[in-house]
């Protein structure tokens, strides 16, 4: 697929190389290119798909496009911020479909990449209003914030993680990202201890055993 815009060309850099390019204005991103974008994702999407437990979840095409959006507004709003302020919430919409594995997995292929680009805001301005609205996003879709220190209250974990795929990836990110936080939390602490077996010290020696007591 060849890169015909910023937009694509954005996401394309981005999952094969994990580097960005800052253009020098803000374009409107046309349905075709829209189109494109959701034809590329579910590709990517069933390539990823391959580390499931089962292949009945498909990609939430809509979800992915919209995940996408966020990650290039975001990216580029890191040097382009003239008169952009009263159009923030156009370029960085909230999220209004069905939140299920299916979607935080798609929307998962692009705001993977979101808290590299909170950091770089951070470093830039810590008061900057954009960063408050993209940690928002990751607080609704935290699978993707995983590693990132980002404050989730009033989680139901049995709930959240009761899809089996879900739960899996879920766990399997936490010891990639070594993510204290998480793995200390008293249910998944537990899921990850019995996970491990006598393995435990091979894959993660520091982590304490967590009681719910503690």
């Amino acid at each position: 697929m060849e890169n015909k815009s910023p937009f694509l060309d954005t996401l394309f850099l981005l999952r094969k190389e994990e580097c960005i390019t800052i253009f020098t204005d803000l374009q409107e991103i046309s349905k075709k290119e829209e189109q494109e974008a959701a034809d590329y994702f579910e590709s990517e999407f069933e390539k990823e798909r391959l580390e499931f437990l089962i292949d009945q979840i498909s990609c939430d095409r809509e979800t992915a496009v919209w995940a996408a959006k966020v990650m290039y507004h975001s990216a580029q709003l890191h040097l382009i911020r003239e008169n952009t302020a009263k159009d923030l919430n156009k370029l960085i919409p909230q999220f209004k479909g069905k939140r299920d594995t299916s979607s935080i997995l798609s929307a998962d292929l692009s705001l993977r990449f979101l808290p590299q680009i909170i950091a770089v805001l951070q470093n830039a301005d810590p008061e900057d209003a954009l960063i408050k609205m993209l940690e928002n996003i990751l607080t609704q879709f935290h699978y993707s914030a995983i590693g990132y220190d980002l404050e989730l209250k009033n989680i139901h974990w049995e709930e959240e993680l009761k899809d089996e795929t879900y739960r899996k990836l879920y766990l399997e990110r936490i010891v990639e990202k070594k993510a204290y936080s998480l793995a200390e939390i008293p249910y998944i602490n537990q899921l990850l201890i019995a996970e491990f077996g006598i393995y435990k010290d091979i894959f993660w020696r520091e982590l304490k055993t967590i009681n719910d007591g503690n």
